[in-house]
C-alpha cells in the first residue's frame, strides 16, 4: 500500500494563494465572520485547502494502521534528504532510526505506531497553519496605472510609470494622484488615508504637496511631478512591506531544536545497551521509547488549542507561530484612529452668538445647510444631527460648495456659511474675542471647528471629534497590568495624538507619523532588545504590521492590506479582547512546557525500564503512545482557558 503524505516540521507554514482580480485590493469594510472569511480566502478557498491537507495526512494515518512500513517511507526520506544536503538533524532521524530498527527485529506493530503518531503531529500542525499574505499585490494595485500630462496646453493620458520629473500633470475630481508633487494651480480636499491614517481629508491648495496614491476629493487641479517611479510614496510603501517581511524570523519547532541531544542520547544509550547485554531486542526498544512522538504533539496540539480559544474571542490567528511570538511582547504600538477611536468624528459640542438663537437652533441651521455636502465632516454633521434630534426639517437652496474651505446656502430665508478659518477670511468675517480662546482650546485638544455666519454675521460653531471606544481605556490599563507598555503611533498632529493619549492615560505618544516613521519607531525599540506588537487598520499600517515581531490588523472596519500585512486579525473590532490574547499566549506557552517536560521524563523513565529489559518494543510503544494521548488532553484544556477576571 502506498501513502500519500505531505509532513512539515515547521509551525506556521506559508501556503501561498493566488490574487483575487475581481477585489482589485480595494480597502473594504466588511463586517462579520462570514464576509471575514470571504474576503481573506480568495483564488481556491483556504478551507479547501485545509480540507485536502485533512483527508491527505488522515489517509496517511489510517494506512499507518493497516499496513507495515510503507507510510513510514517520507518521513525516512525527508530524514535522509535533511542531513545529507545540509546535515540538518532533526526528530525525523530519531524517528527514522525507531522505524528501520523496529521493523529489522520484525516488531511491524511499533513501527506502526510510531509512523501513527507522527502522521498525527503532522495533521495537526498543518491544521494550525494560516494563509500567506497577499498584501504586497494589492498594494501594487493601489497603484495608479495612468496620468493626465499637460503638453503645449494640450491634455495627454499616459501610463503613470513614463511620467518625468517637472512634468505638468492634471488631476480629477476622484482621481488617484499618480506621483508625488506640489499643486501649481486649484484647490482641493486630499483623502490621505494610505498614508497617515486619518480619515478626514485635509484642504490642499497652491503650494502644498501631494502624494501618490491619495485620493483627490473635490476639486480638479494642477501639479508639478517632484518624485516618480520607485521614489513615489506608494511605491515607497511597497518597497517597506517587502523589506520588512523579508526580515521577519520564523520560529522552529521545539523538538528540533532539540532533536540533536536527544538524537545522541538515544543512540548511546541504545550502544550501551546492546554492548552490556547483548539483547538488540532492548536497544530497539530504547529507540521506540525514545522516540520524540509526544514531544512533536506537545507544540502544536497547544497551539491548535488556542487558536481555538482565540477564534471564540473574535481573533483569527493567520500564523501560527504568532502566539508564541505574542508571548514575549514587551510594548504595543497602537495607531489612532479605527483603533483606539471609532474613526469617525461626531459633533461633541455647539455653541451660538446670537442671541435670538439657542445652541440646537444653530444646530440645525448648520445640519441644513450641511444636507447637500460630499464632504466627511458634513455628513457627520447631518448623521450626527439625525441621531439626535431626529429628521433635518428645514430645506437649503441655492447650496454652494467652496471647495477646500466649506459650504454656503439658503435656509429659511437665510443665508448660511459653513467651513473654515479660510472661508471666514475670504468673506472678511471677524471671529469675535469672546469666542476666540474657546475655538482655540478646541484646536489644540485636536478637535476640529466648523464656523457658523448667518446673514452676514458670525453666528457660532461646531466642534467635532473622533470619540475613543468605550472599551479603550479599560483595555489599555489591563495591559499596563500584564506589564506591557502601551505606545500611540499615529500619522494625526500633535494636538489630536496628545488629546486622545491623555484620555487613555499613555505616556509615549509619536505624532505625524509616514509609514516608514512607525517602521523606524519599531526598528528602534528592537534595536534595544524589546518584542514589538503593532495594532492597526489602514493601508499606512501595513509595513509596520509587517516589521513588528506580531502585528494585529482591525479585522472589521481595517482595510484587506492591513489584514493581509498582519500575523493575527481581531475581526470584530472589539479590543477589549486583547489582555485576553495576551494572557492566552502565556498560558499556551506554559502548556507546552508542561509537555515538554512530562514526554521527556516519561522517555527517560522508559529508558531506565527499557535497559532493564522491563519493556519490550510493543510495551514500550503503548506506553509512549500513553504519553502522547495525555498530551493532547492537556492542551485540550487551552480550548476553555480564560483570565481569573473574565467572566
Amino acid at each position: 500500500m502506498v501513502c500519500y503524505t505531505h509532513t512539515n516540521t515547521h509551525i506556521g507554514i506559508k501556503i501561498e494563494e493566488g490574487f483575487d482580480e475581481t477585489n482589485h485590493g480595494k480597502v473594504g469594510n466588511p463586517v462579520g465572520m462570514e464576509r471575514f472569511e470571504k474576503r481573506n480566502h480568495p483564488a481556491g478557498d483556504f478551507r479547501n485547502f485545509l480540507a485536502a491537507e485533512s483527508v491527505s495526512h488522515s489517509a496517511a494515518v489510517f494506512d499507518c494502521m493497516g499496513c507495515d512500513y510503507p507510510c513510514g517511507v517520507p518521513i525516512i526520506l525527508e530524514a535522509i534528504i535533511g542531513l545529507v544536503t545540509a546535515f540538518d538533524i532533526k526528530a525525523d532521524v530519531l524517528v527514522s532510526l525507531a522505524l528501520v530498527a523496529s521493523i529489522c527485529i520484525g516488531e511491524h506493530f511499533a513501527a506502526g505506531e510510531i509512523a501513527f503518531i507522527m502522521q498525527l503531529g503532522a495533521l495537526l500542525e498543518d491544521l494550525t497553519v494560516a494563509k500567506a499574505r497577499a498584501g504586497i499585490e494589492k498594494l501594487v494595485h493601489l497603484t495608479p496605472q495612468t496620468a493626465r500630462v499637460l503638453r503645449n496646453g494640450t491634455e495627454k493620458i499616459i501610463p503613470a510609470e513614463q511620467v518625468q520629473v517637472q512634468d505638468l500633470l492634471r488631476v480629477l475630481p476622484g482621481e488617484t494622484i499618480p506621483v508625488d508633487g506640489v499643486i501649481t494651480n486649484g484647490q482641493t480636499s486630499i483623502n490621505q488615508a494610505v498614508m497617515t491614517g486619518e480619515s478626514l481629508p485635509v484642504d490642499k491648495t497652491v503650494g502644498d504637496t501631494v502624494s501618490s496614491g491619495t485620493v483627490n476629493q473635490f476639486g480638479a487641479f494642477e501639479m508639478r511631478a517632484t518624485k516618480v517611479g520607485a521614489d513615489s510614496s506608494i511605491q515607497r510603501m511597497i518597497q517597506l512591506v517587502q523589506s520588512a517581511d523579508a526580515g521577519k524570523a520564523k520560529i522552529v519547532g521545539l523538538a528540533d531544536r532539540w532533536a540533536t541531544w536527544i538524537v545522541a542520547i538515544a543512540l548511546t544509550a541504545a550502544a550501551l545497551t546492546w554492548l552490556l547485554s547483548g539483547q538488540i531486542i532492548r536497544a530497539v526498544t530504547i529507540l521506540v521509547v525514545f522516540c520524540p512522538c509526544a514531544l512533536v504533539l506537545a507544540t502544536p496540539t497547544a497551539i491548535m488549542a488556542a487558536i481555538g480559544n482565540a477564534t471564540k474571542h473574535g481573533f483569527l490567528v493567520r500564523e501560527g507561530d504568532a502566539l508564541e511570538r505574542l508571548v514575549g511582547v514587551t510594548k504595543i504600538m497602537f495607531d489612532k484612529t479605527g483603533t483606539l477611536t471609532y474613526g469617525t468624528p461626531k459633533v461633541i459640542a455647539q455653541k451660538s452668538l446670537l442671541p435670538e438663537r439657542s445652541d440646537t437652533e444653530l444646530y440645525a441651521l448648520c445640519a441644513a445647510v450641511e444636507q447637500f455636502s460630499e464632504h466627511p465632516l458634513g455628513k457627520a454633521i447631518v448623521q450626527s444631527y439625525q441621531q439626535m434630534h431626529g429628521a433635518i426639517s428645514q430645506k437649503a437652496e441655492q447650496f454652494q460648495m467652496w471647495t477646500g474651505r466649506g459650504v454656503s446656502a439658503q435656509v429659511s430665508g437665510v443665508s448660511v456659511l459653513a467651513g473654515n478659518q479660510k472661508l471666514l477670511e475670504e468673506q472678511q468675517i471677524f471671529i469675535p474675542e469672546a469666542a476666540q480662546a474657546d475655538i482655540q482650546a478646541a484646536l489644540q485638544k485636536g478637535c476640529t471647528v466648523i464656523h457658523m455666519v448667518a446673514d452676514g454675521k458670525f453666528a457660532g460653531y461646531l466642534v467635532l471629534s473622533d470619540t475613543v471606544r468605550t472599551e479603550s481605556a479599560g483595555m489599555i490599563a489591563q495591559l499596563k497590568e500584564l506589564n506591557v507598555q502601551p505606545v500611540l503611533l499615529t500619522g494625526d498632529h500633535e494636538n489630536a495624538a496628545a488629546a486622545i493619549a491623555s484620555q487613555l492615560q499613555m505616556t509615549e505618544v509619536h505624532a505625524n507619523c509616514l509609514p516608514e516613521d512607525k517602521m523606524r519607531w519599531i526598528a528602534d525599540e528592537q534595536q534595544k532588545q524589546e518584542s514589538v506588537c503593532m495594532m492597526g487598520d489602514g493601508v499606512n499600517d501595513a509595513p509596520a504590521l509587517k516589521k513588528a515581531n506580531v502585528g494585529i490588523a482591525m479585522g472589521g472596519i481595517g482595510s484587506d492590506i492591513a489584514v493581509d500585512a498582519a500575523d493575527i486579525a481581531l475581526v470584530d473590532d472589539e479590543v477589549k479582547e486583547l489582555p485576553h490574547l495576551l494572557g492566552l499566549s502565556k498560558r499556551m506557552m506554559v502548556t507546552i512546557k508542561c509537555n515538554l517536560t512530562f514526554s521527556m521524563s516519561l522517555n527517560f523513565l522508559a529508558i531506565i525500564l527499557a535497559m532493564t529489559g522491563i519493556l519490550n518494543p510493543v510495551v514500550g510503544a503503548l506506553v509512549h503512545n500513553a504519553g502522547s494521548v495525555l498530551v493532547i488532553l492537556n492542551s485540550a484544556w487551552l480550548l476553555k482557558w480564560k483570565r481569573r477576571n473574565e467572566k
